[in-house]
């Protein structure tokens, strides 16, 4: 079966893109201002505000997995048939994202806190999962996937641009010491919200119900319905064996490594700026401001080397810039430095931030289709589940660690000048953290063999397949680019291995089989 595209539209680009208004928009304004405000406006300690966003990982752990599977599986309902298996969850979300006000309110408890921050969680895993798996059901062009991707990311980076500049412009109108900053801040960004998820649900598409049932149908997996347990079971199977997939993996390696990166950074940054160069908060706003509107020419930086080269090599130069930047800002602590130094530095941050937000996401939407050839089927929920949860604990786990080293040497909340010993620590978590995490994700971009060139032929090969084609038939050039995307032999693919639940099942009964059947013969 070959999928019939549809032409993109502008408006569909746009649609697709701007709903990373509340991944972008969301994470840039919590990385940057939440612990901030948690610390200064609501009277938590740096471990009460910083355990908060660990806690709510423990209630992702369950929450991104499972919403990664009833999304694949929400078709066979009547709700999905009727709305969409992904865009169901897209249109119920509308109402429900107005709990993203409510985090910004001061003068509660850490209980109240706590609450609010995972009600939220538990709707944005709703909205980003689903729509993690659009750009590869949209189309399977490797260009037209790339442009998504940028269309994306330039919404991602005029919305972070957007959660940096305007908490400062509100900070200046009603002043440094109230907290209705944040409030009106989190209140805008929930009426955009609100629209944007209005427009992915009408302009975009997913696949359409007649297609997922004839995937179903070409698969040879067994289709024996599952009890409550092995659903649970197959949940958490389907999630670690994707580990199975070198792309994957080495996808992963590159999201991880530029992601944590910049999550340390952006949980220090402001810290750094206000507390370890005595300047105002205003300041750090200006500064992401300007990183932000620069990360736009690093997404289209990274846009021209991932199509007409190589996404490895675009996330190495990326990366580069990056480093440059902190050792930008290590310079102007230790040397000093005046405002436009820092602009400078943080223009140069930008360009590379740019291109570490887009390679990862844009390299994600082949993973299924390498996915397709090792296990047979399309698990795109998984693979958005597997991602939204790695992306939210990512984040969880770089401000939760900045809390415990700001803690530890002596950091008080509420304070205008800080400890000598706290003030190490912020630079040493601003400059060393990022750099470890940025060779991380250099290493893995030379292990990410995916291109142009090399998904053209892993979709012919599937095409050839589906078409009737006998596997044994396979050239050397494609089997030699299918086994290194894949990590496998080619004899063992098309759900020949123990790559997703049902392959797993039966890949683990026919090993006990044989194992019974050597037995039998020594007695």
């Amino acid at each position: 079966m070959v999928k019939t595209e549809r032409k993109l539209k502008f408006l569909n680009y746009f649609s697709y893109g701007i709903t990373d208004f509340i991944g972008a928009g969301a994470f840039a304004l919590t990385s940057a201002w939440l612990l901030y405000f948690y610390t200064t406006f609501c009277g938590l300690t740096l471990i009460e505000a910083s355990s908060i966003f660990a806690l709510a990982r423990i209630v992702d752990a369950v929450a991104s997995p499972t919403m990664g599977f009833i999304t694949d599986n929400f078709h066979k309902t009547r709700l999905g048939r009727r709305f969409g298996r992904r865009k169901f969850f897209l249109l119920i979300s509308i109402p429900l994202v107005i709990c993203y006000s409510f985090i910004w309110l001061s003068g509660f408890s850490y209980l109240y806190y706590l609450t609010t921050y995972i009600m939220f969680e538990v709707v944005y895993t709703m909205i980003l999962i689903p729509y993690d798996t659009l750009a590869a059901e949209m189309t399977s062009n490797f260009k037209i996937r790339a442009k998504l991707t940028s269309a994306r990311m330039y919404c991602a980076q005029f919305s972070a641009f957007l959660a940096a500049f305007l908490p400062g412009r509100l900070i200046n109108a009603l002043g440094k010491e109230s907290a209705n900053s944040f409030l009106y801040a989190g209140i805008i960004f929930t009426c955009i919200f609100v629209v944007v998820l209005f427009m992915v649900y009408n302009f975009t598409w997913e696949r359409s119900l007649k297609e997922i049932e004839m995937l179903e149908a070409e698969s040879d997996t067994d289709k024996t319905k599952l009890n409550f347990w092995q659903n649970v079971e197959k949940i958490y199977i389907d999630l670690i064996t994707t580990l199975r997939i070198q792309t994957f993996r080495a996808h992963l390696g590159v999201y991880i490594g530029g992601y944590l990166a910049q999550d340390t950074f952006n949980a220090v940054f402001t810290y750094f700026i206000v507390f370890a160069l005595f300047k105002d908060a205003v300041l750090a706003s200006n500064l992401l401001a300007l990183m932000y509107i620069f990360q736009l020419a690093g997404v289209a930086i990274a846009t021209y080397v991932t199509v007409r080269v190589n996404p490895g090599l675009a996330f190495r130069i990326v990366s580069f810039l990056f480093m440059i930047s902190i050792f930008g800002y290590l310079a102007v602590y230790g040397f000093g430095g005046s405002e436009i130094s820092l602009y400078v530095v943080s223009a140069i941050a930008g360009l590379g931030r740019g291109g570490i937000n887009f390679i990862p996401w844009n390299n994600y939407t082949f993973v299924p289709d390498v996915d397709e050839i090792v296990s047979g089927d399309r698990r795109e929920g998984v693979f958005a589940g597997f991602m939204s949860f790695l992306r939210k604990a990512s984040q969880a786990l770089a401000i939760f660690v900045v809390g415990v080293i700001l803690q530890e040497n002596h950091f008080v909340s509420g304070v205008k000048v800080q400890s000598p010993e706290s003030l190490t620590a912020i630079v040493i978590v601003l400059v060393t953290v990022p750099l470890v995490f940025l060779m991380i994700g250099i290493f893995s971009s030379y292990k990410f063999k995916i291109t142009n060139a090399t998904h053209a032929i892993l979709k012919n090969e599937i095409a050839r397949v589906k078409n009737g084609g006998l596997k044994s038939d396979v050239d050397t050039e494609t089997r030699q680019v299918i086994e290194a995307m894949t990590g496998w032999k080619y004899e063992n693919l098309w759900g020949n291995n123990p790559v997703g639940y049902r392959n797993w099942v039966r890949y683990n009964a026919k090993k006990k089989q044989d194992k019974n059947e050597i037995i039998t013969k020594i007695i």
